[in-house]
């Protein structure tokens, strides 16, 4: 079809917002126009993309499955741009990273730190989610890295992943309120007659605890699920359950211990993952090389 791309963008703008008011603002022209090339749109590809209201703005099936191919071409054009803007020195352009909350408050911010001193009119964007959800964003070509647990069973293998550093899991406990615990051996089965609190089933870590308990011929039930690891600790912490978090982030005060398990947790890793299908940009590649 030979649609005009500012109809595309015109549409972008409209279904990322679900305003043509808003959208009419970023795009620096009238709302009418707005209206106009959605309807112009429309009739060129025979089908309805919105539904008007006058309340609200909603998308049709067929046009929520046109925004899945759209939204991805237009990051990769704002990439393109980035890229362009970017000085040969990094004077200037654009770093965005992908992490969970865990992973960037307890492993990202020094290198942050230091690419931020290295290269000052680099303005840093990260997103936080979970390690699966990071992976549709490098697919999306939201962010250019994306650091994440692994095994992830988003992520394929290839020269794209770079391991860049390895840890244990831990379940820890109170001090004060699981004291018999302390010193002595326990088998993941005896973990079932006491609350055990975890990662929600949408992060890597659950699906790695879950398959863990199944290769044991044990079903995992947990008490608790959140989606932070320092809420599990803070609440290890009054003593609500047994936690199960990286080791790397468990506080050293004397107020949470490690429970020793007879069977051998497997070790994991971080990884740094760039989308191999786009290349990489300069203020990419320097982080790469920080870290």
């Amino acid at each position: 079809m030979d649609i005009n791309y500012e109809l595309y963008k015109v549409f972008y703008y409209v279904a990322i917002s679900l305003s043509f008011s808003d959208a009419s603002k970023q795009l620096f022209i009238s709302q009418s126009a707005v209206s106009q090339s959605i309807k112009v749109l429309e009739k060129k590809l025979g089908i309805t993309l919105f539904i008007r209201s006058t309340k609200r703005v909603q998308l049709t099936p067929e046009g929520e499955t046109l925004l899945r191919h759209i939204e991805p071409a237009m990051n990769l054009i704002k990439r393109g741009e980035a890229q362009l803007m970017e000085a040969s020195n990094l004077g200037g352009g654009q770093l965005r990273i992908g992490a969970s909350d865990t992973i960037c408050r307890y492993y990202l911010v020094p290198f942050l730190n230091k690419f931020h001193k290295t290269y000052p009119n680099v303005h840093i964007k990260v997103t936080n989610q979970t390690s699966t959800k990071c992976v549709d964003l490098l697919e999306m070509g939201q962010v250019d890295l994306i650091v994440t647990n692994y095994p992830n069973s988003r992520l394929s293998h290839g020269d794209h992943i770079r391991t860049i550093h390895s840890f244990k899991d831990c379940f820890i406990a109170s001090s004060r309120h699981y004291k018999e615990l302390m010193g002595k051996k326990l088998h993941l089965k005896d973990l079932l007659e006491y609350p055990i609190m975890m990662l929600d089933r949408k992060s890597t870590t659950s699906e790695f605890l879950h398959h863990l308990f199944q290769q044991h011929q044990l079903d995992l039930v947990p008490e608790i699920e959140l989606g932070s690891n320092d809420l599990l600790i803070d609440l290890a912490r009054i003593g609500l359950g047994i936690a199960f978090v990286p080791d790397y982030c468990i506080p050293d005060d004397g107020e949470l211990f490690p429970l020793d398990i007879q069977e051998e947790l497997p070790g994991r890793t971080l990884v740094i993952a760039h989308n191999p299908q786009l290349p990489l940009t300069k203020a990419a590649k320097e982080f790469l090389n920080i870290l």
